[in-house]
């Protein structure tokens, strides 16, 4: 029986891999999820060991293969998670767990930020978060030297996959657009911000001219670890969230999706750039997976994560959770603040935490349950709000 071509989509998310099949006209055939844990070794830190990646990734990769009878994946696409840092040695080992978007550790490097000239940090066009991978990276240099000695390359996540599947180490613009270490306006890697955390430029990967680029194909020994055919081309792919707008239609100006997961993001395409009018900003504005175009964002960090501890604390199902919605509203009802991680839009403050506050003896379950639910939503609207001032 005749074998048919299909694309393979790897995103690799902040708590598993999912691994896609579609066919050359973008049916899905088939979806699979591995999850892996995030380590939070200390308050506020977040990480993963990269081997836990690729051992989902081979596990997502095989089964999705093995869903599908007949298909045969003749090229690969990336999407994931933003923000984080992967530090790896010449060969692309890990020297040491990645740190991901959600990591706080890095507030004391905000500092060095604040005092670039207002031209520079206008160039970032972004609000600081210690989770982006300047801040880390500064971080990694003051606080681990050993480490920061070893790094050959500071990659993005999804650009440590890709280097693992091609043994080709490149970036795109989507991606190291949402860094700190980017200059916006210009498109290129920003040494005036390298120069003030002490980082050699050459850590970071030539930059690819966009999301769709070649960037490599499959090497012999990682299509044999995958199940799959040697040399199938793979595209440099894109930043998740640049990834989700493009996929779902959202090119227009005036338009706007929201998508909560983990954290929460509301996005709205940009067509042109307009001069810098602040250089403390409370929303993203990041390259688009498009060959041209720019998108606004904001984006907090406490969605499904906070409401996932939710859950697990109170020992519920999602189902559970979801259906206290349902409940009556009651004007005794507690609050719940759900900044578990800190926050990003509007607050930009590592250090919020969260609760639920005016808690009385005749509370129930689903009235902190349903508190749950509306903080978030809430949170949401903050985040609208600020998108659209």
């Amino acid at each position: 029986m005749s074998r048919r071509p299909a694309l393979l989509g790897i995103d690799l998310g902040t708590s598993s891999v999912k691994a896609a099949l579609v066919d050359l006209e973008g049916h899905l055939l088939t979806a699979v999820s591995v999850g892996y844990p995030v380590a939070h070794p200390r308050p506020g830190w977040a990480e993963t060991d990269p081997a836990l990646w690729w051992a989902a990734i081979r596990d997502a990769v095989r089964q999705a293969s093995n869903d599908v009878t007949g298909a045969e994946p003749v090229a690969i696409g990336l999407s994931g998670q933003m923000h984080g840092l992967v530090a790896t040695d010449a060969a692309g080992a890990a020297v040491r767990p990645a740190l991901l978007w959600s990591d706080a550790r890095a507030v004391d490097e905000l500092a060095i930020y604040r005092r670039l000239p207002a031209e520079v940090r206008g160039r970032l066009r972004n609000p600081l978060s210690p989770g982006m991978a300047g801040p880390l990276l500064g971080w990694l240099a003051r606080h681990e030297p050993a480490s920061f000695a070893a790094t050959r390359w500071a990659l993005q996540p999804k650009d440590w996959v890709r280097a693992r599947l091609t043994g080709e180490v490149r970036a795109e613009p989507s991606d190291a657009s949402a860094t700190l270490l980017y200059d916006i306006p210009g498109d290129r890697w920003d040494h005036d911000v390298l120069a003030a955390l002490g980082v050699d430029p050459g850590v970071l990967a030539p930059l690819l001219p966009t999301s769709g680029s070649h960037a490599g194909t499959l090497l012999p020994e990682v299509a044999n670890d995958l199940g799959l055919a040697p040399d199938l081309p793979v595209a440099a792919g894109a930043a998740d969230t640049a990834a989700a707008a493009l996929g779902s239609g959202l090119v227009k100006p005036g338009t706007a999706a929201l998508t909560i997961g983990s954290g929460v993001q509301l996005v709205m395409p940009v067509a042109e750039l307009i001069a810098a009018g602040d250089d403390n900003p409370v929303t993203h504005l990041y390259r688009a997976a498009t060959d041209t175009g720019w998108y606004a964002m904001a984006a907090g960090l406490n969605a499904g994560l906070a409401l996932d501890w939710v859950r697990t604390v109170l020992g519920v199902s999602w189902p559970q959770l979801y259906a206290a919605a349902d409940g009556e509203l009651r004007p005794s009802d507690p609050m719940f603040l759900p900044h578990l991680s800190g926050e990003r839009t509007p607050y930009l403050d590592p250090d919020m935490r969260g609760g639920w506050v005016g808690l009385a003896s005749h509370h129930d379950r689903n009235a902190l349950l349903r508190a749950a639910l509306e903080g978030v939503a809430l949170a949401v609207r903050d985040a609208l709000d600020s998108l659209r001032d």
